[in-house]
């Protein structure tokens, strides 16, 4: 059952994502080569609890950290440890929490260092692809037209790899609500969604193939191929002209803009802003 939220309920989802957008423009200003993602999990759950927060992946269904930290091939899922980042290494930080018992969920993917030019362009393509799925989030449309969007963009003019196994959900009390967002779709198709549904869409593309598998963990999800995959992901809340975005990406590319350690993303924003 898909549950819409009032006015008052959406403005608090949209202090939990901005709490996320905070903590990821946080990472944005500390990455660098020799790094380690296991400091940047302790750093996120520091920055949650402060703000009295809870974060929202820790403990969920056993999971044993405070956010997804996926380099390279790794999809989603990736464990924090204690190897190092180097120079062109592709990084998504994947985070949630719960504030005033709403969560904020979303991702974003930084590259260390001066990529490939093939691996700059998946990175400004996924997040293109992000923004045109958000256009498709007004009321009166179906999850399809979000899924069509992504994949049309992504897919069929670039040719990537797009994730079937994981999908974009719903949000609000609970972590994942309905619908399932996929990525991939007929437009038309899927539930209809109405106004005050919060959703967090977050494309996720493969330089290569779509197929991925998981490890033994049960957790770290990668490509096959062991190609690169990168992964966006906004809050929104379906409104009847235009979607309401909740996260805030513009301090994160801030700060990836002053990090000198990072490739910038931000020329792929839609017009969609």
């Amino acid at each position: 059952m898909m549950i819409t939220k009032t006015n008052e309920q959406v403005e608090m989802m949209r202090q939990s994502a901005l709490l996320v957008s905070g903590t990821l423009a946080e990472i944005a200003r500390m990455l660098k080569p020799g790094l380690t993602t296991i400091v940047m999990d302790n750093r996120i759950g520091e920055i949650i609890r402060d703000h009295h927060a809870i974060p929202s992946f820790l403990d969920y269904h056993g999971y044993p950290f405070n956010s997804c930290i996926s380099v390279n091939d790794v999809v989603v899922h990736g464990f924090p440890n204690k190897n190092e980042l180097k120079d062109g290494d592709i990084v998504t930080v994947d985070i949630g929490v719960i504030l005033n018992g709403w969560h904020g969920d979303h991702a974003y993917t930084f590259a260390i260092g001066e990529p490939a030019d093939e691996i700059k362009q998946l990175i400004r393509v996924t997040k293109e692809s992000l923004y045109k799925g958000i256009e498709k989030a007004v009321a009166g449309n179906r999850v399809g037209d979000i899924s069509f969007a992504i994949q049309e963009h992504t897919e069929k003019k670039h040719g990537y790899g797009v994730v079937r196994e994981l999908v974009g959900h719903g949000l609000g009390k609970n972590l994942h609500e309905d619908p399932q967002v996929p990525n991939y779709g007929k437009r038309g198709q899927g539930p209809k969604i109405k106004e005050g549904l919060v959703l967090a869409i977050e494309p996720m593309i493969n330089l290569g193939k779509k197929e991925v598998f998981t490890e033994e963990d049960g957790w770290t999800v990668r490509t096959k191929d062991g190609k690169v995959s990168v992964h966006f992901e906004h809050d929104v809340c379906v409104r009847k002209a235009k979607a309401d975005i909740l996260s805030d990406y513009s301090i994160i590319e801030k700060e990836e803009e002053l990090n000198p350690n990072l490739f910038v993303s931000t020329g792929a924003i839609a017009s969609y802003i």
